[in-house]
C-alpha cells in the first residue's frame, strides 16, 4: 500500500512539473562539454530522478537502473486519430504528447545511441487515450527524462552518482607488433572495438624491404589511429610486445604533434591485438591511464574472486545458494552480480536477488553490477552470474 501511494504521488508530481513546462525540463546544451550524466533533480523519497544521459557510457549506466517494473516518464510521439462526425476515421498523424510507462523491458542499441524502453502506458492526456496499451520509448543523448522506483537501491544510487561526477572518461587503446594492430576505445560498459587489421612484414633478414613495409605500416596504422581519435580526442596508450610499440610510439611524434601529446602512456604485453589489449586490462598496467574507468574496477574484483577461488580460499563464494548461505551470516563484504543477472531471470528470481543485495547492503557491504560486455562479465556469468568476497572463511 505505502509502495503504491510513493509511485501515485511520484506520477502526479512528474506531470505537474510538465505541465508547468510544456517544452520539457529546459536546459543549456553548452553544459554537457564534460560528458557527465547530468541529474536535473533527484527526490529519493518520493521515488524519482530526473536525468538527461549525455554519452553512450551514461546509457550504459541507466541500462543497469532502469528494471522492469519500475515507472519511465519522457516526451514521445504518439499515433491519434481523428474522427469527424458521419465519416469514416481519417489517418491517424503522430502528435507529441508527454507519458509514463511500467516498464517490461529495456534494450539497449548502442549503435542508435539510444535506450528502448517498452512497457505499458500508465499515464497519458486524456484526450490522447491509450492507458493500458503498449507503446516504447526511445531514450536518448540530451532528451531529458524520468525513472521513478517504489525503492532505490543503494548500489543503483552509488552507480548513477560517480556517473554524474567522472569527466572525460573514454581511452583509446592500440596495441601493436608487427603482425596484427587493433584499435578500441574503453568505456565504462567495456570495450568498443573500432579497428583490426593484420600485415605480414619481410623478414630481418630482407632488411631494405622491411624497413620501406614498416614505414608503410606505421603510415597505415596511424591513420587509422587518428580517424578512431579525432571524434573523442581522449588519452592513448599504445600497447604490445617488443619493442615495436616503442618504434611506433616514436614515429607518431615525428609525424604528428596533436596525436603525441595524447599518448599519456606506453606499455608491454606479451600479446598484440585485442587479446593484448584484454591482457592489459587484467594485468592492472593501464591502472594510470584508466583510473576513472569502472571496468577496470570490474576487472579487478572479478580477478579477485578467481584468484582466491584458484586458491582454494575460504573467504571467496559463488552461485546463488553458496551466496545467499554467506549473505545470512553476514559474510558478505562484496557482492559481484551479472548485469545479465538482472535483466533476464524471472521475476520471483530478480526478487530474491534484489533481496541478496539489499541485505549486503544493510549488513555492511558492498555491491557491484558487472558488465558482460568485457571478458571479466563473461567470467562472472560462467561462474553463475553471483560471486562474494567474504569477511571471513564459511566452511
Amino acid at each position: 500500500m505505502f509502495a503504491t501511494s510513493l509511485i501515485h504521488r511520484a506520477r502526479q508530481y512528474v506531470f505537474n512539473a510538465f505541465q508547468q513546462c510544456q517544452n520539457g525540463f529546459a536546459f543549456n546544451l553548452k553544459e554537457t562539454k564534460n560528458r557527465r550524466l547530468k541529474v536535473l533533480e533527484k527526490k529519493l523519497k518520493k521515488g524519482f530522478v530526473k536525468i538527461i544521459p549525455e554519452s553512450l557510457d551514461d546509457l550504459w549506466h541507466l541500462y543497469n537502473i532502469i528494471y522492469r517494473g519500475d515507472q519511465v516518464y519522457a516526451k514521445t510521439t504518439r499515433e491519434m486519430k481523428i474522427n469527424d462526425l458521419y465519416s469514416r476515421p481519417k489517418e491517424g498523424r503522430r502528435v507529441p504528447v508527454f507519458m509514463g510507462l511500467k516498464v517490461e523491458k529495456v534494450i539497449w542499441d548502442r549503435n542508435l545511441n539510444r535506450l528502448r524502453v517498452h512497457g505499458v502506458i500508465s499515464d497519458i492526456p486524456e484526450d490522447i487515450g491509450g492507458k493500458g496499451t503498449h507503446h516504447t520509448l526511445n531514450i536518448v543523448i540530451a532528451k531529458p527524462f524520468t525513472i521513478v522506483k517504489n525503492e532505490w537501491l543503494k548500489h543503483q544510487i552509488d552507480r548513477l552518482e560517480p556517473a554524474t561526477r567522472v569527466e572525460t572518461p573514454l581511452v583509446t587503446l592500440m596495441s601493436i607488433d608487427d603482425e596484427e594492430y587493433c584499435i578500441a576505445i574503453l568505456r565504462q560498459y567495456g570495450l568498443e572495438v573500432k579497428i583490426q587489421k593484420s600485415t605480414h612484414l619481410p623478414s630481418k633478414l630482407q632488411a631494405d624491404k622491411r624497413d620501406e613495409a614498416v614505414k608503410g605500416y606505421f603510415k597505415s596504422a596511424l591513420r587509422a589511429l587518428q580517424e578512431t581519435w579525432v571524434s573523442i580526442r581522449s588519452p592513448i596508450v599504445i600497447l604490445g610486445p617488443g619493442f615495436i610499440k616503442n618504434d611506433f610510439a616514436k614515429y607518431v611524434g615525428e609525424k604528428t604533434a596533436e596525436i603525441a601529446d595524447n599518448i599519456v602512456d606506453v606499455k608491454g604485453v606479451n600479446s598484440a591485438g585485442i587479446s593484448g589489449i584484454k591482457e592489459a586490462l587484467r594485468s592492472g598496467v593501464l591502472a594510470k591511464a584508466l583510473k576513472n574507468i569502472r571496468v577496470t574496477d570490474e576487472t579487478r574484483l572479478v580477478e579477485e574472486v578467481l584468484i582466491r577461488l584458484g586458491l582454494n580460499a575460504s573467504d571467496v563464494t559463488y552461485g546463488m545458494i553458496e551466496v545467499v548461505r554467506a549473505t545470512e551470516y553476514g559474510a558478505v563484504e562484496k557482492l559481484l552480480v551479472a548485469d545479465k543477472m538482472l535483466r533476464e531471470v524471472s521475476d520471483q528470481d530478480r526478487i530474491t536477488l534484489e533481496d541478496i543485495m539489499r541485505n549486503v547492503e544493510v549488513k555492511g557491504g558492498e555491491v557491484t553490477v558487472i558488465s558482460t560486455e568485457h571478458e571479466a562479465g563473461e567470467k562472472l556469468q560462467s561462474l553463475g552470474g553471483i560471486a562474494a568476497l567474504l569477511r571471513f572463511g564459511l566452511h
